[in-house]
């Protein structure tokens, strides 16, 4: 015996025909809840179902919102611990495609001896031993092969140069963005987020809170945690603190030291529990935890632009 739920699931809802041929009946596809057999009986059933669905979507996209997603940065490929957040504690190198943590893009290179080798080889990549560029041409030359190679941090790296106008790139934000919606289409998640950036600054194209909105959360679904960021600062922004601390929350699993402070100004004005700060912390905690290495330290203690928390 089927339940209430099957038997709506397999028949139109607006005429009830379909029952026999329930495979070929169509879901909303904004709430997924009921089915149509035709596109006339589902405009004919909008004005009934709207405001259900609309409720039953908002909250079918908050679940969806609000998942813990996995990391984006995944791990070093040489020492395998996990990439850290800040951009400082980490290298894309041009030459293989491969982002290594400043540990060990800064670690001394030694022969079979002991002995440090030449300059070269110690400008070399950690990873496949290729010499670093020696100039700011010779680096486009590489990122341009990677591009033709369609690799997604290397069109979206272009992307940001042309956005900023550095590294001999003229400033073009509409070019910025053509490249930004390929990387995002190779699901680069950093792209989504400036893609939203730029709908929300209006460089670039017209100023669209809503796709800038719809893009930052794709972003952050994907785990991107600058994007989650923002998204929490927004709705912060709008009154909505239990919403901005569950952005938060994620955000700090992520890495997010600026997203811990928020909790924290968030608890100290009554917005959120201590026991929502101490998992915080906790979580923050945990991430160092994972990231940290004698060898990065180093790295961080002989160069401010390796730090990597």
């Amino acid at each position: 015996m089927s339940t209430v739920d099957e038997d709506i699931a397999s028949i139109c809802a607006n005429c009830g025909k379909g029952e026999e041929e329930s495979d070929k009946l169509k879901a909303c596809m904004a709430c997924k809840m009921v089915k149509y057999c035709s596109r006339e009986c589902q405009i004919a059933h909008r004005p009934k179902h709207k405001k259900e669905c609309r409720k039953i979507a908002a909250k079918l996209h908050d679940i969806e919102l609000f998942k813990q997603p996995p990391s984006q940065y995944g791990d070093c490929p040489i020492c395998f611990l996990r990439l850290p957040l800040m951009n400082s504690g980490s290298r894309y190198q041009s030459c293989c495609g491969k982002v290594i943590c400043s540990g060990c893009f800064h670690a001394p290179v030694y022969d079979n001896q002991g002995n440090k080798v030449d300059n070269d080889k110690q400008n070399a990549c950690a990873f496949c031993r290729v010499v670093a560029p020696k100039t700011e041409n010779e680096m486009n030359q590489r990122l341009t092969k990677r591009v033709e190679a369609n690799d997604a941090q290397a069109i979206y790296t272009i992307g940001c140069y042309y956005w900023d106008g550095t590294n001999g790139f003229e400033q073009d934000h509409t070019k910025a963005l053509e490249l930004y919606h390929r990387a995002a289409d190779l699901n680069y998640v950093n792209a989504y987020n400036s893609i939203g950036n730029a709908y929300e600054t209006g460089k670039g194209v017209e100023v669209d809170m809503k796709k800038s909105q719809h893009y930052t959360e794709l972003a952050a679904i994907r785990g991107e945690v600058i994007a989650r960021w923002n998204l929490g600062n927004r709705e912060g922004s709008a009154g909505n603190a239990d919403r901005a601390l569950k952005h938060f929350i994620i955000a700090v699993r992520g890495g997010s030291d600026e997203s811990l402070k928020m909790i924290k100004d968030l608890y100290s004005n009554g917005f959120a529990g201590k026991e929502d700060y101490t998992k915080a912390l906790q979580a923050y905690q945990a991430y160092l935890g994972e990231i940290k290495s004698r060898q990065r330290d180093k790295a961080a203690a002989a160069n401010e632009k390796f730090r990597y928390y």
